[in-house]
């Protein structure tokens, strides 16, 4: 018995040993739909990854915006008195303010500033019938968007509850669109027709106006979002070619092509606070990009989840937010078990529990012991990678003694 309880010790340490060389891992939430709805897409996340906002289909096929958390799961925030529509793109950094547009009882497009107490509030417009809110400050009480004026232009705006409803103005064209802010609300970023009629990105200061901040050789651009500190800006720009790139704009730098995946074109739609994390999309596949690591398919880097924790075929689309910290992504994908297009939540630090359940039926037994002994010595590819328990790409005793170590579990 003695001897029994040393091997089982000695047994235990290499596992644990194992476990620590396997370091983080991550986790997939699909998000769902609204009941009775088919279809959702996620734009926006709270600084600490818990609360989810974007919209979603319910069961009438109309568009709604929800706020999502795990424990409540998602909630459908309603519209305007007497509206239908409507949708969310923004959070503030605790999760309290959400902001987005709607229809009022005239069914014109308004744009919105939600919190739990206070429900959804129409914030008005430049004197048109319509606007669109798309970005929120840290602590929830700059909003900015575009709205009609008088004159049915749609313009950049900037909102606070002591002043009211602000037109950035343009870059000498007719029109612009905000999307988004600092974290102190100081600094605006977004798209404006110049005197050619051509979309380029701007920077906006109350000491500095707009400014153009350029293409990459091309005839336009658009900015969507900002780091906390206002220096760092994402978006898109065409280049010499005419090919869209995703690109990161620095104060002092100027605008950085991100590449694309597979030479297709590419959108940036969100940076981390620090602006060092950039996250989109390009040819239909999610992205992350890093300084250090340059562009990567979401799809290729968490292939292994997408493969064995999660329905096999499902993909992650698009990019559209990043938490503050660079941990959480959240955005669009398609979940093969539901077969349809859905909001989706990457943790891509979670820690994963390696318990060697190959199959994932919840029980470590034989057909575990079975699918790692089959490829036992071979090298990680597309067919096997499920049993490569400690995922160090290759198949061997460590990850047999992972599944024997834990053997009956489940069971």
């Amino acid at each position: 018995m003695r001897h029994y309880s040393q091997n089982r010790a000695l047994v235990g340490a290499c596992v644990l040993l194992l476990m620590a060389t396997i370091g983080w891992s991550q986790s997939l939430t699909w998000l769902g739909t609204l009941p009775g709805g088919g279809w959702s897409a996620a734009y926006s996340i709270s600084a600490d990854g818990r609360v989810v906002v974007g919209l979603a289909l319910d069961a009438t096929g109309q568009r709604r915006a929800f706020r999502w958390t795990a424990d409540g799961g998602m909630q459908d925030l309603g519209t305007l008195p007497g509206g239908g529509w409507s949708e969310a793109y923004s959070i503030s950094a605790d999760g309290s303010v959400v902001v987005g547009w709607a229809h009022n009882a005239a069914w014109h497009d308004r744009a919105f500033r939600w919190t739990a107490d206070g429900g959804m509030r129409d914030l008005g417009t430049l004197g048109g019938n319509k606007s669109w809110a798309f970005g929120v400050s840290a602590d929830g009480r700059v909003v900015v968007g575009c709205a009609e004026n008088a004159d049915r232009w749609r313009r950049a705006f900037r909102w606070t509850p002591w002043s009211g409803m602000q037109d950035l103005g343009t870059l000498g064209g007719s029109e612009s669109w905000a999307y988004s802010v600092s974290a102190d609300g100081r600094v605006v970023v977004g798209l404006a027709l110049n005197t050619s009629g051509q979309s380029r990105a701007f920077r906006w200061t109350a000491s500095g106006g707009m400014q153009d901040l350029g293409t990459l050789g091309g005839g336009s651009s658009a900015a969507y979002d900002i780091s906390a500190d206002g220096r760092v800006v994402v978006g898109w720009a065409r280049n010499a070619a005419g090919q869209q790139r995703a690109f990161r704009w620095m104060s002092g730098g100027g605008m950085q092509d991100l590449g694309s995946l597979g030479g297709s074109s590419s959108t940036a739609y969100d940076v981390s606070a620090d602006g060092s994390v950039v996250v989109g999309s390009s040819g239909g596949r999610a992205f992350r990009w890093t300084e250090l690591g340059g562009m990567e398919d979401l799809n290729l880097t968490y292939v292994y989840m997408l493969t064995c924790l999660v329905t096999p075929d499902s993909d992650l689309r698009e990019a559209r937010a990043i938490s503050s910290d660079g941990r959480y992504i959240v955005g669009v994908g398609y979940n093969a078990a539901t077969r349809r297009e859905e909001a989706f939540l990457l943790d891509t630090q979670a820690p994963f529990p390696q318990n060697g359940d190959v199959n994932r039926d919840g029980c470590v037994d034989d057909i575990d012991m079975l699918g790692v002994l089959f490829e036992f010595g071979e090298s990680v590819n597309n067919f096997n990678r499920c049993v490569d328990v400690n995922r160090d790409g290759i198949i061997d005793d460590a990850d047999l003694l992972i599944v024997l170590f834990n053997f009956g579990q489940g069971c």
